[in-house]
């Protein structure tokens, strides 16, 4: 078979401009509207909303790969470095503290050159034990000949089925110096396609043992803050390609096996970056009910027990908050629990649902729109 990077050609991308324009434009409207929005409301509520989306990045970014991170810990490294409140969340360790490093040098400062060194600093940053798994791997260095032939594959041993073929490692340090110089130019293209370029370019190149994908999605949301021109996040890409994880790969598939012809992965690309941005407004309403109860909260002080529980409660929480249930969650014993929820109680920050014995249990009091509370449903 032969891949796009052995097209004659190779790296000069081609593609329909006149096919791209609507979907582009529908998409930078989207954006415009959104970012019109958050621009609206004031510094503590955007905080929290680019918070949650950083959170989500960080978190879905690394789901994509197989990799599961803390949510909890992920926020807390991510509110520790931009000075937010991260009081009752978990310390992170060093994996965690890894990646948020890396998305938060790609998104908080994008004016800066994309550089070999830099690249280097994030993949250190994502592997500090220069482990992946059980495997050694070399790590803030471009893959060596060792690694040849670099093949993305799925199956059983034996049975594999050969995805894509990477550029030969002796190729790397060429192939690496004519992206950054493309990536680090003055745009003459949107952004927002630069973005997509950019993801489908590095991943393609593929020129580290592991990370990857990762990086790419990374330097994607670098091109993007470009985009945006802010370093709030509010919307997150990743969260939406892990939601369509199954169709990324094809698409990545079918790309990287093709022409250099790539409309078809940018329409994708702006799809999902379309649709992205169309969920980012249903958690925008989420974080701000999460914002205006902590308002509340926070007139009266709350322990960082009875903090870390609210903070479950409004994020994945499911069903209704019981005296066991407490116990789990803050790791405390029933007297304690039960205390807790008659202060919770009595501050009006819960609410008693109907039922009593076994069967009592209490949910969040909800903030009308206008900071006025109401009980929830």
């Amino acid at each position: 078979m032969t891949y796009i990077h052995e097209r004659s050609g190779w790296p000069q991308f081609v593609w329909d401009s006149e096919a791209l324009a609507v979907p582009l434009a529908a998409v930078r409207h989207k954006q415009g509207k959104h970012l019109g929005k958050m621009e609206a409301l004031g510094f503590d509520f955007r905080a929290e909303a680019s918070l949650s989306v950083l959170t989500s990045d960080v978190v879905k970014s690394s789901a994509i790969e197989g990799e599961t991170l803390n949510p909890e810990e992920v926020r807390s490294s991510i509110a520790r470095r931009l000075g937010l409140d991260a009081a009752g969340l978990p310390k992170a360790g060093r994996e965690v503290e890894g990646v948020v490093e890396m998305m938060l040098d790609a998104t908080q400062n994008f004016e800066a050159p994309l550089t070999s060194d830099r690249l280097f600093d994030w993949h250190a940053a994502l592997f500090p034990t220069g482990r992946s798994g059980m495997s050694r791997i070399a790590v803030a260095t471009w893959r060596s000949r060792e690694t040849d032939p670099m093949q993305v594959v799925s199956g059983p041993i034996g049975r594999e089925k050969v995805h894509f073929e990477a550029p030969a490692a002796e190729h790397l340090e060429s192939e690496m110096t004519v992206f950054l110089k493309w990536f680090n130019s003055p745009a003459v293209i949107d952004p927002v396609l630069k973005a997509g370029i950019a993801h489908f370019w590095f991943v393609t190149i593929h020129p580290f043992e592991d990370g990857n994908g990762r990086i790419a999605r990374a330097i994607g949301d670098m091109a993007l803050s470009q985009a945006d021109s802010t370093k709030e996040r509010f919307y997150s890409l990743s969260s939406q390609i892990e939601a369509e994880r199954k169709e990324y790969y094809l698409q990545l598939e079918k790309a990287q096996g093709g022409s250099l012809e790539i409309t078809k992965w940018l329409l994708w690309f702006l799809s999902c970056l379309d649709r992205a941005v169309g969920d980012a407004d249903r958690m925008l309403a989420a974080v701000l009910r999460k914002a205006r109860l902590w308002q509340r909260i926070n007139r009266r002080p709350v322990s960082d027990r009875q903090r870390k529980v609210l903070n479950r409660m409004l994020d994945e929480f499911k069903g209704k908050m019981t005296t066991s249930k407490y116990v789990k969650l803050a790791g405390c014993s029933p007297d304690t629990a039960l205390r807790d929820i008659r202060e919770l109680l009595e501050h009006g920050i819960f609410v008693q649902n109907p039922g009593s014995g076994r069967s009592t249990s209490y949910r969040l009091a909800e903030p009308e729109p206008n900071g006025a509370e109401r009980e929830g449903n």
